[in-house]
C-alpha cells in the first residue's frame, strides 16, 4: 500500500502520521514514513530551519526531486509507504506546486488523502513553530488550495487510485479512519449528518449527538463534519459585536485564542461557503449518509436546513440516505421521500447496520 498524503503547513502531519504508523503496528502493518520535508532539509544542511522555501525554485525542485528518488527505491522494498509531502506551496514567490508529476505517478500510489484542520488550530501552531505571518483569510486560501492542488496531483499521476479529504479533528478515531481507508477498504464508508449551530448551548442534545458519532463511528468508515467545526466563529463574532467588543476569545488545542471580531466577520461567506463545498465532498466520497435527527427540549425536530440539504444531495447522488429520526412528530415528506430507511433509535439502526453490512464490518 502506496499512499501519498498531503496537507497545507501548520497541521503537524507528521506528528499525526507517526500516531497512525503506531496505530498499523499495533495491528500487526509495518509502515515506512516517508517525510520530504525533513529529507530535503537533511539532505541541505545548510539551509536553516523554516528557510527551504527561501532558496531558489530551481534548488528547491533539485533537492526535491533527489529526496523522490530514494523514496522510489525504498518503496520498491517495503510493503507499506506513506510519503508525506504538500500538494502545493505559497511563499514569497507565490502559488506553485509541490510534486513532480513524473516522480509522483512512478510512485504508483494506491491512495491520496489530503488532511485538513480547522483555522483555529491551524493559527495556534503555525504562529508557535512557524511564527507565521497571516490572516485567517490566508488559512482558508491555503487549505482550499491544498485540496484542489491534491486533486489534480491524483487525477494527472494516477486517477484509478482513490482520494480522501480527511480532517484530522481532536478524537484519536480520526486516526483509525485513516488506516480504515488504507487498510479495510471493504469496510463502508458513511457520512455523519447533524445539527451543529442549531443545538448550540443544549448540552443535552448535544451529548445525544456525541453518543451517535461514537456509535457509528465503531463499525463504519465516518466522514465526520463535527471534526472540523468554523462556523461558531462568526456566530460568536456576531454577538461581541453586539456587545460593542472588538474581539472574541476561543479555546483551541488547550490554549485561548483572541480573533478580531471584524476579522472574523470578513470570512464569514468564505466560512459558509467551504462548508458547503466540503461537507457535499465528503458525502460524494462515502457509500451512504446517516443524519441523526434529535428532540429539541419543547419536543420539535432539531432539523437545520444544512441537514435537509444534505439528504438532498445524498439522495441526488444515488446514495444510501439513512434516518434516524428521535422526535415524536412525524418527519415531513421532504425526509422521508428522500430516505432509504427511517429509524426511530439508534439502536434500531444499529441493528440494522449489523446485519446489512455485517459481511463488510
Amino acid at each position: 500500500m502506496k499512499i501519498v498524503v498531503s496537507g497545507m503547513v501548520g497541521l503537524d502531519k507528521k506528528e499525526y502520521l507517526e500516531e497512525v504508523c503506531d496505530y498499523a503496528r499495533r495491528q500487526g502493518k509495518e509502515i515506512l514514513l516517508c517525510n520530504v520535508g525533513d529529507r530535503m532539509y537533511a539532505e541541505a544542511p545548510d539551509v536553516p530551519p523554516g528557510r527551504i522555501l527561501d532558496i531558489s525554485r530551481e534548488r528547491l525542485h533539485s533537492l526535491r526531486r533527489s529526496v523522490f528518488k530514494d523514496i522510489l527505491a525504498q518503496a520498491r522494498t517495503h510493503e507499506h509507504v506513506i510519503v508525506n509531502t504538500h500538494a502545493t506551496f505559497r511563499w514569497r514567490h507565490g502559488l506553485f506546486p509541490a510534486f513532480d508529476f513524473y516522480q509522483t505517478r512512478a510512485l504508483k500510489a494506491d491512495l491520496f488523502i489530503c488532511i485538513i484542520d480547522s483555522a483555529e488550530r491551524l493559527h495556534v501552531r503555525l504562529k508557535k513553530d512557524h511564527r507565521s505571518q497571516h490572516t485567517l483569510k490566508d488559512l482558508l486560501v491555503w487549505r482550499e488550495e491544498e485540496i484542489l492542488g491534491t486533486q489534480m496531483m491524483q487525477q494527472g499521476t494516477r486517477p484509478e487510485a482513490p482520494f480522501y479529504c480527511l480532517a484530522r479533528g481532536l478524537h484519536k478515531n480520526t486516526v483509525e479512519t485513516f488506516y480504515r481507508l488504507a487498510f479495510e477498504p471493504q469496510r463502508p464508508r458513511a457520512y455523519l449528518s447533524f445539527p451543529m449551530t442549531h443545538v448550540a448551548g443544549l448540552p443535552d442534545v448535544i451529548a445525544e449527538i456525541d453518543r451517535f458519532r461514537e456509535t457509528m463511528k465503531e463499525i463504519f468508515t465516518c466522514f465526520d463534519p463535527g471534526d472540523l467545526e468554523e462556523a461558531y466563529l462568526p456566530y460568536y463574532a456576531k454577538k461581541a459585536k453586539q456587545e460593542g467588543q472588538k474581539t472574541i476569545e476561543v479555546k483551541a488545542l488547550g490554549q485561548t485564542v483572541q480573533f478580531d471580531v471584524e476579522e472574523v466577520l470578513q470570512i464569514e461567506t468564505d466560512i459558509n461557503s467551504q462548508i458547503y463545498a466540503r461537507d457535499f465532498m465528503l458525502i460524494d466520497q462515502s457509500e451512504m449518509i446517516i443524519s441523526f435527527v434529535p428532540a429539541l427540549p419543547d419536543g420539535m425536530p432539531a432539523l437545520s436546513s444544512g441537514v435537509e440539504r444534505e439528504l438532498q444531495h445524498a439522495h441526488e447522488t444515488a446514495k444510501q440516505v439513512y434516518v434516524i429520526w428521535i422526535p415524536k412528530k412525524a418527519p415531513s415528506v421532504f425526509v422521508t421521500q428522500t430516505a432509504s430507511r427511517v429509524f426511530s433509535s439508534a439502536q434500531e439502526a444499529l441493528d440494522f447496520f449489523r446485519k446489512e453490512y455485517g459481511g463488510r464490518i
